[in-house]
């Protein structure tokens, strides 16, 4: 999903989503968007799916006051009920157990329906693409089982490499954390799961929430819940809620940790909404003494989204510590991806905490008290270790005296816009203008009408509740 306004584009309206909770299926609730066409005052609101960004993934669509007959309804609750998991929750433990305790030979896994398979289902396999001798170790990796769903609209499920996993919980580990809640991480998870059950005893545990309802297959409710970060849906209801809710606030929410990698084509405003959500889920569990406390977190996505992470959790910093991925074909190291990784973490905890691998191309800059990246060097005007991407092109940021602060070294001071951009850039302003009251002068941000606009929205969405709950149509998207 794009953001901002675009000749006929869309944006997520804040705080919007639609449909009942608990239900079972594909997505969850839809979320709420607008339809701005330049140029023109008018705009519309309209449902769509909270994860697919092609109409081909999903073809959900619907109009705020678009009122839908019986018939329409009826087709829809049949096509949601043809895109739910084909096995309960219940019923993929209830095999998993049984799995276990099969003796080796007969353990078998089919590739071609990505399941786990038990003696009596040999039949409906039979001509499908079956690996036998599934392993107690190959079962504690799924990730390596499963083909990952790389549908760059959809799913975007990449996994972290090795090298950035075993950082990841090493982290982790030194900072003193005995319960990691993972959000789209699955292979974190069985990494902290490995050293959990391994040789050498590790004291921390970990919760894996994830939209992939396979993993289902290979784990007790208590550490996999089948769930969608962009709506904050739990498709298991009540029981997988709590379950997340107990892990959160156990020792009164001490010693837990938030680590996230949503994909990357996502928007920001809906998953920073979500994670404010699963704070306050933390919060409830916190005695007085602790409520000005924050839920430690780490979110992994590409270093130019810093702006806007920070907009929504100014609290965050951003680490120079590059994530690679094994399935990528840009975020990996070698002869087929890019030089470096352009994804970094973000966090809230303090970064003179947190120890960068030395062997890896990471110093410790005495004057900003933090590890950074060899390339990135100190600027004495800013008092800062300023180069976002110097590792990916090696190339040192440079001080602009008119901008106040280091931009990219390709970039010059334009006298007409007055700030840094590209030498061939356009100097007639921002191009999509503002969807707030169409100038094209200016954007959203810096809107001299954006708090009247908040009012009124405000106003209009408190009405359109008011006529939804008569009519009780729940907007809901399982594909």
């Amino acid at each position: 999903m794009g953001s901002g306004l675009r000749l006929s584009g869309r944006r997520w309206e804040d705080g919007d989503v639609q449909g009942p909770a608990g239900s079972l299926g594909g997505r969850g609730p839809t979320l709420l968007f607008v339809k701005v066409d330049q140029g023109k005052e008018e705009t519309r609101r309209f449902y769509a799916c909270s994860a697919c960004r092609d109409r081909k993934d999903c073809n959900f669509f619907q109009w705020e006051d678009e009122k839908l007959s019986g018939a329409r309804l009826a087709a829809r609750e049949a096509h949601n009920r043809s895109c739910q998991p084909p096995l309960s929750r219940s019923q993929c433990v209830e095999r998993y157990l049984k799995f276990i305790e099969l003796p080796l030979s007969q353990r078998k896994f089919c590739q071609s329906c990505q399941q786990l398979l038990l003696p009596d289902d040999d039949e409906k396999h039979r001509e499908h693409q079956v690996v036998g001798d599934v392993s107690i170790t190959q079962l504690k990796r799924p990730s390596k089982l499963l083909y990952p769903l790389e549908n760059k609209r959809t799913n975007a499920q990449y996994l972290f490499a090795d090298r950035s996993c075993l950082f990841l919980v090493d982290l982790l580990s030194n900072l003193g954390f005995r319960r990691v809640l993972c959000v789209g991480t699955p292979r974190l998870h069985e990494l902290i799961r490995l050293k959990e059950s391994g040789g050498k005893k590790s004291n921390i545990r970990s919760l894996l929430l994830d939209i992939d309802f396979r993993y289902s297959q290979f784990y007790m409710e208590d550490s996999f819940c089948h769930y969608n970060m962009f709506n904050h849906h739990f498709f298991d209801g009540k029981a997988a809620l709590e379950v997340c809710k107990t892990f959160l606030q156990e020792d009164k929410g001490e010693g837990v940790v938030m680590v996230t990698d949503p994909p990357f084509g996502g928007l920001v405003e809906p998953l920073a909404v979500t994670f404010r959500k699963l704070i306050a889920m933390w919060k409830e569990g916190h005695s007085q003494d602790n409520s000005q406390k924050e839920l430690p977190i780490f979110w992994i996505f590409p270093y130019f989204f810093e702006s806007r992470i920070c907009q929504f959790f100014p609290s965050f910093c951003m680490l120079d510590y590059q994530v690679d991925y094994d399935n990528h074909a840009l975020y990996k190291h070698g002869k087929t991806g890019r030089k470096q990784s352009p994804v970094r973490i973000f966090t809230n905890i303090p970064p003179n905490k947190i120890i960068l691998p030395v062997e890896e191309g990471y110093r410790f800059c005495p004057l900003c008290q933090r590890y950074v990246s060899l390339e990135n060097q100190h600027c004495e005007h800013c008092n800062s270790c300023t180069s976002k991407a110097s590792a990916i092109y090696g190339r040192k940021w440079n001080h602009c005296f008119l901008c106040k602060k280091c931009v990219k070294p390709s970039w010059i001071h334009c006298s007409i816009c007055n700030h840094c951009a590209l030498p061939d850039h356009s100097c007639e302003g921002p191009k999509d203008g503002c969807f707030i009251c169409g100038e094209l002068d200016h954007k959203r941000s810096t809107c001299p009408n954006i708090s009247t606009s908040k009012k009124v929205n405000k106003a209009v969405r408190k009405q359109k509740q008011r006529k939804k709950n008569k009519n009780e149509n729940p907007r809901f998207c399982f594909h």
